[in-house]
């Protein structure tokens, strides 16, 4: 059988200020019609930068150097942007990693979606908006009659990341290239994406292009594992052979740091401890644009966070999981009910009390290259914080800038780059550094680690617990990842639909969930079987 995608001997450079930089070198590899092929990696290896040259989408200081990019007999490394037009999207698929600055956010949803139904000749008008309904509905995204005149900034971050996808499967295309596609999705709703892009490998012959960290999901998902490092392919094999007898060394450490519900928990203090957080009652409501009417995102919500803890929220996406982490960092008003920090109604807070206390409240946000000013360098954005309130003298905040570097596992080197400049892991890294900047006795931490490969992630879970234990530090842990929430966790509270349906204990909610949904959520977890619940 001729493969569908053909690499060879595949080589892209970039420019930097200084010189070019090899990131992919002499990578090689096959996808054949109807199958799914997995390059997993650490963030940097060179994974996303080889999803886009195939589809020749490299950033404009990026170029192939040497090599061949063969689809259905056309070497893409030589076409023109012509061709290219013609390919992307009708034959070629894409689901890019970050949702935010890959949607337009003045166009609505539909149109967007609709617009590469007219671009490529597939449908327009009333057919096009009923393509673009089933799509909305493929992808879970509820609602889809309304949630089709909205824009992307109505969406949360996972339902952002599904409409990538309704805009990655809207022309059916042959291959589909998805870098990261679930990252940003619970897990129920990852396993409904998945196995709608399986249906359609099995039913149209569509070939799936996977670049992900998450070693679970390409051991159940993939046919073919290729494992990059440094740029370099250094293993590849049908997926159940790479997973169960991995030949080189780093493929080795991968697999030791996944996380797993059966992880030893990251070792934490065990003695009681004061509430540093109350929330309760807490409630938020949204106008509906248009309509006159109403959302509720948050609906009477209570829990508390003990000093030196690990309090986390779990749920689906659109549950009101980011939305409660916002209330409490004060970046919205809630509706009803309270949110009292060291004892102080957030609420009564004035201007000037309210600056203190975001010195002792810092924020990881889900999204790094929006949190990032594009214009500030790595030590800038670090040292951003200690600027504005006035921390130490100049010297002092480049000297804090490379020690933060360090702990969060990025070498100094990397300081003078721009956001652009680093892979999605890497901007995620900055985001932690810079919030630990100001020595803060709260941490929200929405997604933080999301888009980290499994060894960087254990290293900033660990960095996180030895903060912990040295400082104090309480954290507020918002995740999907199921596996990494128990590893860290102190207490979890699991949220649908705007309100909190279970609460516990660790594992309280690991190993004896009461609620069907907190048990739907386990039994989603790639690579568990659903008769282990």
């Amino acid at each position: 059988m001729t493969p569908l995608l053909e690499i060879r001997d595949l080589s892209v450079a970039f420019r930097t200020r200084k010189q070019d930089v090899t990131v992919v070198k002499n990578v090689s590899m096959e996808v054949m019609p109807g199958q799914t092929v997995a390059v997993v990696g650490e963030s940097g290896s060179g994974k996303s930068t080889t999803a886009a040259a195939v589809n020749r989408l490299l950033p404009d200081n990026g170029r192939i150097t040497a090599g061949r990019v063969v689809f259905e007999g056309r070497d893409l490394a030589r076409a023109s942007e012509r061709e290219m037009t013609a390919i992307r999207g009708a034959g070629i698929g894409l689901v890019p990693q970050d949702p935010m600055s890959n949607l337009n956010p003045l166009m609505r949803i539909g149109d967007q979606i609709a617009e590469a139904l007219e671009v490529h000749g597939v449908a327009a008008g009333k057919a096009a908006r009923a393509r673009v309904l089933e799509l909305l509905d493929m992808v879970g995204i509820p609602d889809p009659a309304r949630r089709i005149g909205q824009y992307p900034h109505e969406f949360s971050g996972g339902m952002r990341q599904r409409a990538l996808i309704a805009m990655g499967l809207a022309c059916r295309p042959r291959l589909l290239i998805a870098d990261e596609p679930t990252s940003a999705l619970d897990v129920t709703v990852q396993r409904r994406i998945l196995d709608q892009l399986a249906q359609l490998t099995a039913e149209m012959g569509t070939a799936v292009f996977l670049i992900t960290h998450d070693l679970a999901l390409a051991a159940e998902r993939a046919d073919v594992v290729a494992v990059m490092y440094q740029g370099e392919i250094v293993e590849t094999g049908p997926a159940a052979r790479i997973l169960a007898e991995p030949e080189h060394d780093y493929t080795r450490r991968l697999l030791r740091a996944v996380p797993s519900l059966s992880s030893v928990r990251v070792a934490r203090p065990e003695t009681p401890a004061e509430d540093l957080v109350v929330v309760d009652g807490l409630r938020k409501v949204f106008p509906i644009r248009g309509t006159g009417e109403e959302l509720t995102a948050v609906d009477a919500v209570s829990f508390t966070i003990p000093r030196g803890r690990t309090v986390s929220i779990v749920g689906e996406s659109g549950s009101g999981k980011s939305t409660t982490a916002n209330l409490l960092l004060g970046l919205d008003d809630a509706t009803a009910g309270s949110i009292r920090f060291d004892g102080t109604d957030l609420a009564g807070l004035g201007r000037r009390e309210l600056f203190a206390f975001r010195r002792r409240v810092q924020p990881v946000f889900q999204n790094p290259y929006a949190s990032l000013d594009p214009r500030y360098t790595v030590e800038k954005s670090i040292t951003e914080p200690l600027r504005v309130h006035g921390v130490g003298t100049a010297a002092e905040r480049r000297k804090s800038a490379a020690d933060l570097l360090e702990k969060v596992s990025l070498p100094a080197s990397l300081s003078d780059r721009l956001p652009h400049e680093l892979s999605g892991g890497q901007r995620q890294r900055v985001a932690i550094a810079r919030a630990l900047a100001l020595s803060p006795e709260l941490v929200v931490l929405d997604e933080a680690v999301s888009a980290l490969d499994v060894i960087v992630q254990a290293q900033i879970l660990e960095l996180l617990a030895e903060l912990q234990r040295e400082l104090g530090l309480s954290y507020l842990f918002i995740s999907h990842d199921l596996a990494v929430v128990r590893m860290i966790s102190d207490a979890v509270h699991v949220m649908r639909g705007g309100r909190i349906v279970e609460s516990g204990t660790t594992d309280q909610i690991f190993d004896r969930p009461a609620d069907d949904y907190t048990r739907e959520l386990l039994a989603a977890i790639p690579g568990r079987p659903e008769a282990d619940m």
